[in-house]
């Protein structure tokens, strides 16, 4: 089972950036596509990003496109999620998590050993 820890979230204005990290344990993490998603306050959880265990494909949902760009360093075990000019509507809780497979259109059933989640809040 591998554990995940996400870090790098705050408080920022609107039209700043953050970069979110995702450390992995266990020695396989390069086996895994990685994922990214946000749950704002009394919403779903939805897929932002996701990526490759090699880090050749990624997938973004259409609401970040363009804003932000996930990426991994597998000798590090960290996954990581590079957002820029955020938004107000950007704000929720983001969590990594990982899946054994990568969809075109990623499915949150696909994806497993969830970390605890980091806060992003976005002012206007």
């Amino acid at each position: 089972q591998v554990q995940l820890v996400e870090s790098g979230g705050g408080l920022v204005q609107a039209g700043d950036s953050l970069r979110l990290s995702c450390a992995a344990s266990g020695r396989t993490f390069s086996n895994y596509a990685m994922g990214w998603f946000r749950q704002a306050s009394g919403k779903e959880r939805e897929f932002v990003a996701a990526i490759s265990g090699r880090g050749v494909v990624s997938r973004y949902a259409d609401s970040v496109k363009g804003r932000f760009t996930i990426s991994r360093d597998n000798a590090k075990n960290t996954v990581y999620l590079q957002m820029n000019s955020l938004k107000p509507e950007d704000t929720a809780v983001y969590y990594c998590a990982t899946s054994g497979i990568l969809r075109v259109v990623p499915l949150i059933s696909d994806f497993g050993s969830w970390g605890q989640g980091t806060q992003v809040t976005v002012s206007s």
